[in-house]
């Protein structure tokens, strides 16, 4: 025992114990870095034959949705605005396929869908349901963050548009097709921690009253993804007679996504550096922010939940107001008056 104290008193501290310290601060990161990333999808299911929609497919947690339903055996259909992006990144993403799990064609289709004009949503319904006599699972993956202040050409504001009510109207007119699938069809929409700090009120759920230079984009994303939530929440009840689900997820903080970009934060090139390597500690990537989506797409169980809030592959619960049936209704009424639809689509 003495002649191992006075070989750790004669060594030299810094080989002798610096190692130890940056070992544990190593492992100390990655364990935050395991917590932060959240749950992998608990299911390995395949869904072979299924045809499945994705918006936003060709970037970010879209595009890792889109890989994983492929690798289980799925057909998927990209919609999204920026083609030769998509065209670009799915390129890459059938070569990927192909040597990981040999996959020698992947079935990825790309079409266009801009969610600005609701007019193109539904030029992209006409299209889709001339090709495909069915749909399995709807992915509304696509949406805007601290978008500057915007009105679209349908009169909405951006974040309400883009987040909300075009995916409402995409899921509307594709109800038909997707009560044609025979596992019964999914609708899968993406809502944000963010709903949390969001204001409604009965009388103006579409928050009219604020569409102005003066709303801040960070409130209008957060009124779009409550309204993702209540709209997910009274759309279940309205399909509680059909075979087909709707449920609603967040995917948590996310790096390496087009949406950081517009926001405060990525601002000065000095508070990047700062940044970053805390993004990395304490953000999930894409693929980690993916894994609800994968989960809800894929497991057999949820063609028998509907209109439930998951967050890391549980069920959680929303906010308050994300729970408040009433206001649900209203909403959901008013967007189907806005939307001009009937109560169920021909």
């Amino acid at each position: 025992m003495d002649r191992i104290e006075s070989l750790f008193k004669d060594a030299d501290p810094f080989t002798t114990w610096w190692p130890f310290v940056i070992a544990l601060l190593v492992g100390f990161g990655m364990s935050i870095r395991t917590i932060m990333g959240g749950r992998r999808c608990p299911s390995s299911y395949q869904i072979e034959g299924q045809i499945a929609i994705v918006t936003g497919g060709a970037s970010g947690i879209g595009l890792e949705v889109v890989r994983a339903m492929v690798e289980r055996g799925g057909q998927v259909i990209v919609a999204c605005k920026d083609m030769e992006k998509a065209e670009k990144s799915i390129r890459i993403a059938r070569r990927e396929i192909r040597c990981k799990g040999g996959i020698e064609a992947p079935k990825i289709e790309i079409r266009y869908l801009d969610l600005r004009s609701l007019d193109c949503v539904r030029r992209f319904v006409r299209d889709f349901i001339r090709t495909y006599d069915r749909l399995d699972v709807l992915i509304n993956n696509a949406g805007v963050i601290f978008h500057p202040h915007e009105k679209t050409a349908d009169g909405f504001e951006v974040h309400l548009q883009v987040n909300y009510l075009a995916p409402f109207l995409l899921t509307h007119l594709l109800l038909p097709h997707l009560e044609r699938s025979k596992d019964g069809g999914r609708v899968i929409n993406v809502s944000a921690h963010a709903h949390i700090s969001a204001k409604m009120a009965m009388d103006d759920c579409l928050n009219r009253s604020s569409w102005s230079p003066a709303l801040h984009p960070r409130d209008a994303f957060a009124h779009s993804k409550l309204a993702v939530i209540l709209g997910t929440r009274h759309l279940a009840k309205e399909l509680k007679d059909t075979s087909v689900t709707v449920n609603v997820y967040t995917p948590g903080l996310v790096r390496g996504t087009s949406h950081l970009k517009r926001s405060p934060i990525m601002s000065a090139i000095c508070v990047r550096i700062i940044t970053y390597p805390w993004m990395w500690l304490l953000l999930k990537n894409p693929f980690e922010g993916a894994q609800s989506a994968i989960y809800l797409a894929t497991d057999p169980k949820f063609t028998k939940i509907s209109g439930k809030y998951f967050n890391d592959c549980e069920e959680s619960e929303p906010s308050e107001l994300g729970r408040n049936d009433e206001l649900a209704e209203r909403l959901y009424a008013e967007t189907m008056r806005v939307l001009e639809l009937d109560r169920k689509p021909e």
